[in-house]
């Protein structure tokens, strides 16, 4: 297990840093970012029932965050942000000596999931039920679940991590409000923060069989001075023998791993 944790840990800062260095993206504050999401090419028709958005789905552009540019922040947003110490993009710094909840294992946070798992090395999975549609996230092994059953979001409710989301169907498009996160974690690797007022809607829509556009609207008054608007992300449908593994963060083996390897790198003995 303990080669396995540092197998994957080491195969996700691969992936990352390459889509930081690689694609010189920029986090947000600071400019435009290159790497929008591919335009999305319907394939030739193959029935299927758009409303049915079952299946293991991955992304190909590895863009780690809403959009190319973000919202101005305000004072607060601006804060928040400049206190986070992420270890991707121009204001990297070692792992060892930043403040990113993943090295203690912490949750990602659902629009943090979102990102990660639509990148081609960590799928998504989406499994619909008649009152609920549940999305599995590869890696820690998490899930959200969007209550379909017609009710509304409750007008109070304890925070958690990943929200709590409702879900209408407007024509063929899946529409999904949720809020009431914790704001512990951060909207990307970039360190990019957010408050317990934060609002998402995703929009689901299934072009052809093998083609999943999502975009969403991230609002929250407390950090940004207008709504983020997320480029298009375009996911495909893997094929069926793809299944989603056991990718838990496990804290003890992140612990030793981060003594051993992480800490020494960054030139910090603990």
């Amino acid at each position: 297990m303990r080669a396995l944790s540092a197998i994957a840990t080491a195969t996700l800062t691969a992936v990352l840093m390459t889509a930081t260095s690689g694609r010189a993206q920029t986090p947000a504050g600071s400019g435009g970012r290159r790497g929008a999401g591919a335009e999305a090419k319907p394939a030739v028709s193959v029935p299927h029932n758009p409303r049915d958005l079952s299946g293991v789905w991955t992304r190909t552009s590895p863009l780690l965050t809403l959009s190319q540019t973000t919202p101005p922040f305000t004072p607060l947003g601006k804060k928040l942000f400049d206190a986070n110490k992420p270890s991707y993009g121009p204001r990297a710094v070692p792992p060892a000596v930043g403040n990113d909840p993943t090295g203690n294992c912490d949750p990602l946070g659902l629009v943090r999931n979102l990102l990660l798992e639509l990148v081609s090395v960590y799928p998504m999975e989406i499994v619909q039920t008649p009152n609920r549609v549940f999305q599995f996230f590869e890696w820690a092994h998490s899930y959200r679940q969007v209550w379909t059953d017609g009710r509304p979001l409750p007008k109070d409710a304890d925070l958690t991590f990943n929200g709590i989301s409702t879900g209408r169907w407007e024509g063929d498009t899946f529409v999904v409000t949720s809020g009431f996160f914790d704001d512990r974690t951060w909207l990307d690797h970039f360190g990019v923060p957010h408050s317990t007022e934060m609002t998402l809607e995703e929009r689901y829509r299934r072009l052809d069989r093998d083609t999943l556009e999502l975009n969403m609207t991230l609002t929250d008054p407390k950090i940004f001075t207008a709504p983020w608007v997320s480029e298009r992300k375009v996911l495909k449908l893997a094929s069926r023998s793809r299944e989603i593994a056991e990718q838990f963060c496990v804290p003890s083996q992140e612990t030793e791993f981060n003594k051993i390897v992480r800490d020494p790198a960054g030139g910090v003995i603990r």
